[in-house]
């Protein structure tokens, strides 16, 4: 059934009135009144800039919730997630210590195993996080004490933050090349753990470029012949497992790739992606719970309402909303991690609408794609002659797209390298480095229905341009 989300909200707010009452009358302080004209002044200003059109020289909002938004990896949280989020945050628990929160601390702990379970994890240990960039910080704090310090490797297409998180902890980072559909290339990853000290390898599933899968059921072998710790970085795409276990999973999809994560060392995953929730709410696991020892501290003041595990026990992160962990409780039980129930068919009309939509654009007159997508994401270019002027089409499009008046599209560039973008186009001309090319996020389940109307209109677009 369709799900308000003010509908929520007020009976959980009717809720925690009640519960608020049993503590004893409390008299509201005149320092936390607000003038009603000041309120009224601030709130419109307020809403007006939430609402402004993307246009103009005031930056303006774009319509995430639309399937005609197609840029980057934004959709609003599910209604059920925005309402456990808000009633939870009126109480404003802290999932640091169980002395902050206590119903949201078993909560997260419960959300933790259900995403363990996903991923294949057995006995992990784990706890959520503000976001990717810091679970995957975690995951290479715990690397970098359990190999001694060595040096992380990474693909040339895997994330941005993965090398600049080395730095932080003072690790090298080796890149290690991408073959041409954007994985990790393992000929080369061969080289580079014959040649260094290596001593973990960080695995993509789902790059935040392409969408790209590494061959993670190729690569923990090497990594484990050479003694390697294996980290996979599935903030974007690691809910895209539950389609490893469906009935018939999707034509093209790298089912082994995904089930091979259980045999990692450890994982990261953001729920505020495809778990339909808001920012920020990511998580890091770790096969081996031994390795919680990393974490070990004392606080002065937390840690004593109770000897079960505090959260912030096993996490660099002191401080993390109780909100997050209770939204994806929420989530989960009304829609679970099954790939035939709950977020499994979200997660598939995403990417049947990535498929469908390269289709179309296989056909289309102005535009083709470079490659077929393996999660939901698609890369596709105007047709050109030079770098130069795909670079500039491309870019033209793009700006055509969010400018026009009445249909409006919203899509995302991408810079590939002059020698990526050869592979694809063996015939174009120019000496270039690189061209920006088109991209489109299908992560919502809306876009399945649009994928052909999405894709005749970049056409169309990109004819005005030619």
């Amino acid at each position: 059934m369709p799900v308000d989300a003010f509908d929520l909200i007020r009976d959980g707010f009717d809720a925690l009135d009640r519960w608020e009452r049993q503590w004893g009358d409390v008299e509201p302080p005149a320092a936390l009144d607000v003038p009603a004209a000041r309120l009224a002044a601030a709130l419109d200003e307020y809403l007006g800039r939430m609402t402004a059109p993307p246009t103009g020289d005031a930056p303006g909002m774009y319509p995430f919730h639309h399937p005609r938004y197609a840029g980057q990896m934004l959709k609003p949280p599910h209604p059920v997630a925005l309402a456990a989020y808000a009633i939870a945050a009126r109480v404003n628990p802290n999932n640091h210590a169980l002395d902050g929160g206590p119903p949201t601390s078993v909560m997260e702990k419960e959300v933790v195993a259900d995403l363990a379970t996903m991923f294949g994890f057995e006995t992990p240990l784990g706890h959520l996080t503000g976001g990717g960039t810091v679970a995957n910080l975690e995951a290479l704090f715990v690397a970098r004490e359990e190999t001694g310090g060595k040096s992380i490797a990474v693909s040339a297409e895997g994330h941005y933050t993965h090398a600049r998180m080395a730095g932080v902890l003072g690790l090298d980072c080796a890149l290690v090349a991408a073959d041409g559909a954007g994985r990790m290339d393992l000929d080369a990853l061969d080289d580079t753990l014959r040649a260094g000290n290596v001593g973990t390898v960080v695995l993509t599933a789902g790059t935040t470029g392409l969408g790209a899968v590494d061959p993670i059921h190729e690569a923990i072998p090497l990594c484990r012949r050479y003694g390697a710790r294996v980290h996979v970085d599935a903030a974007y795409g690691g809910f895209f497992r539950l389609l490893a276990e469906a009935a018939s999973p999707p034509p093209g999809f790298p089912t082994e790739a995904f089930r091979a994560i259980a045999e990692a060392d450890s994982v990261v995953v953001d729920p505020h992606k495809h778990g339909l929730q808001p920012y920020g709410c990511g998580a890091v696991l770790f096969a081996d719970p031994a390795v919680g020892r990393h974490y070990r501290h004392d606080s002065p003041y937390t840690y004593f309402t109770s000897a079960d595990l505090h959260l912030g026990e096993i996490s660099l992160e002191c401080s993390r909303p109780g909100a997050a962990a209770g939204a994806l409780w929420l989530t989960l039980k009304v829609l679970p991690l099954a790939p035939d129930d709950g977020l499994g068919p979200v997660l598939a009309a995403g990417r049947r609408a990535a498929r469908a939509f390269h289709d179309h654009l296989d056909a289309a007159e102005h535009l083709t794609p470079i490659l077929a997508p393996e999660t939901d994401i698609v890369v596709y270019a105007p047709l050109a002659d030079s770098l130069g002027d795909l670079d500039v089409r491309s870019a033209a499009v793009f700006q055509a797209g969010m400018d026009a008046p009445e249909d409006p599209v919203f899509v995302s560039l991408f810079r590939l390298s002059a020698d990526r973008l050869r592979q694809r186009f063996p015939t174009i001309t120019g000496d270039a480095p690189a061209a920006r090319v088109l991209r489109s996020v299908l992560m919502k389940p809306e876009h399945e229905a649009w994928a052909e109307r999405l894709a005749a209109r970049l056409d169309a677009l990109a004819g005005t341009v030619a």
